[in-house]
């Protein structure tokens, strides 16, 4: 019991500094080549990340309800983003400014270790999409996909799968008809 009033006081501490932001879908909430000064939360919806590769998107990640995103190298560095961050559908979101989340990292060690955790689980994400790519064929990509991250599938129009796994939406189409 006294484990929530904790948790119910802090969260009521912090909720000052976090603004709703509600936006369509396909809206870019942070453009590659710009400097991230904000994280989103997000509360409804569903965002991606992608590069632009010669005026071709090339989608890198999703994230839905509960997810928390931002280009964090860039907002950790004041570094450029090398990524844009894009909406899929309507959303609502929870952002907070650099200079706010850094304060209250620094005044919640609970906090730090949640961050901490989340960039390690991140990192680890990344180095299995990478590795994926290394050793799997697209056929092998895409049943990873079934397996590991279903709800992908359901929400997420097939030219953005079909980029996110390095292929095209003829091979993607090609690969769901063996299924």
């Amino acid at each position: 019991m006294k484990q929530v009033n904790i948790k119910q006081k802090n969260w009521d501490f912090f909720r000052p500094y976090f603004k709703q932001l509600v936006v369509p879908a396909k809206t870019i909430v942070l453009q590659e080549g710009k400097i991230s000064r904000t994280m989103f939360f997000i509360e409804k919806g569903c965002l991606r990340t992608w590069v632009n590769n010669d005026g071709k998107e090339i989608t890198t990640q999703f994230f839905f309800e509960g997810d928390s995103v931002s280009s964090i190298e860039s907002f950790i560095t004041n570094q450029p983003s090398l990524y844009s961050i894009e909406s899929l559908e309507p959303c609502i979101l929870q952002t907070i400014l650099k200079n706010d989340f850094q304060n209250i990292i620094e005044n919640s060690s609970e906090l730090k270790k949640k961050l901490e955790a989340h960039l390690f689980k991140r990192l680890f994400q990344s180095q299995q999409l990478l590795y994926s790519f290394l050793r799997n064929n697209p056929q092998q990509r895409y049943d990873e996909l079934i397996v590991k991250h279903p709800h992908i599938l359901q929400r997420i129009p097939q030219h953005y799968i079909a980029s996110y796994l390095g292929i095209t939406p003829v091979s993607l189409s090609r690969i769901r008809n063996r299924h």
